[in-house]
């Protein structure tokens, strides 16, 4: 019997090694960045510094957006073969680089895909592109769970539409004046929130995390920016934040206090997480310096339109378990 005992006790703790399990009580951390284009300012250095940046963070789960090679370094040529794109396929050795041993592409419907890599063994819920009617999600989303230590936690991923105008219109200029990009935003967001969050009883005392590129402003902001509190741009956040049980992790952290996420100085890069997660999060921190910090190329946009490392910052987050 003891044998028994010894060899099932073995084998939990060769499959723990083997999954890269977490262990209860230990911290997590979480790493969200889009990194413009597939990192396209390190590609042509083989992304050691990029992967130098990801080891001195060293998160456990990093959320990955604009995952996927599309221009030839340092300019705004596109790449024309399918195999000079390393991203997204081989995120796999890349990601192996900095230490984490899975992979998940999440919903990809175009050159924009959102990828989360992890220490942890990672399960896809579901990939969302649209209902194939109505319904388009641009760049695709992505709901995923992770299991830590017995809790399940369920990563959502987002990239909304960018544009003033609305997906494939036929008059781009009168579309924008229309305010259809706000409009096209917020109807991706809510189709998401409806296809992951929505669908779960319960998911409000659940550890759920939604972060992305949301290509929107929210009206928590609004005493930065100044505007009508009626505008069409605050319609995705508006919707998330009445709608749904998330609460904006960075706003809940810093009240009072503007973070932008971009080069530009908006913040559209946001960590949604229900009541139960946010509670466990100890620490919230936008990178803006050294590997992080986002600059201009000095030969000007008529070489390119594109930041170096890339035009928006990262945030990375610590939950306590």
């Amino acid at each position: 019997m003891l044998k028994q005992i010894t060899r099932t006790a073995l084998l939990a703790l060769l499959f723990s090694f083997i999954c890269g399990s977490h262990a209860k009580g230990e911290d997590v951390k979480v790493l969200y960045w889009n990194i413009q284009n597939g990192m396209w300012h390190d590609q042509g250095n083989n992304y050691d510094n990029f992967v130098a940046f990801v080891k001195e963070q060293d998160p456990d789960i990093c959320i990955w957006c604009e995952a996927e090679s599309r221009y030839i370094t340092d300019t705004a040529d596109k790449m024309q073969m399918p195999e000079d794109q390393y991203l997204p396929w081989n995120w796999d050795l890349l990601a192996r680089r900095y230490g984490h041993d899975y992979v998940l592409i999440c919903g990809k419907r175009d050159t924009f895909p959102q990828v989360i890599t992890s220490k942890y063994p990672i399960r896809i819920v579901k990939r969302i592109t649209g209902n194939g009617e109505e319904i388009i999600v641009a760049h695709g989303a992505g709901w995923a769970q992770i299991d830590l230590g017995g809790k399940q936690l369920n990563i959502v991923t987002v990239h909304t539409w960018p544009q003033r105008y609305a997906y494939k219109a036929d008059n781009q200029t009168e579309s924008a004046a229309r305010h259809e990009g706000d409009i096209f935003r917020a109807s991706e967001v809510r189709y998401i929130c409806e296809e992951t969050i929505g669908t779960v009883p319960g998911a409000d005392g659940q550890l759920w995390l939604m972060t992305g590129d949301f290509n929107a402003i929210s009206s928590l902001d609004n005493f930065h920016y100044g505007k009508d509190p009626e505008s069409t741009e605050f319609l995705t956040h508006n919707y998330i934040l009445d709608n749904t049980p998330y609460l904006d992790l960075v706003h809940e952290r810093y009240p009072g206090e503007f973070k932008k996420s971009t080069f530009s100085g908006r913040r559209i890069d946001f960590v949604y997480v229900t009541p139960p997660l946010n509670e466990k999060i100890t620490e919230v921190t936008p990178l803006y310096d050294g590997f992080a910090a986002s600059e201009r190329d000095p030969r000007g946009q008529e070489v390119h339109n594109f930041c170096h490392p890339s035009d928006h910052y990262p945030i990375q987050l610590t939950i306590k378990l």
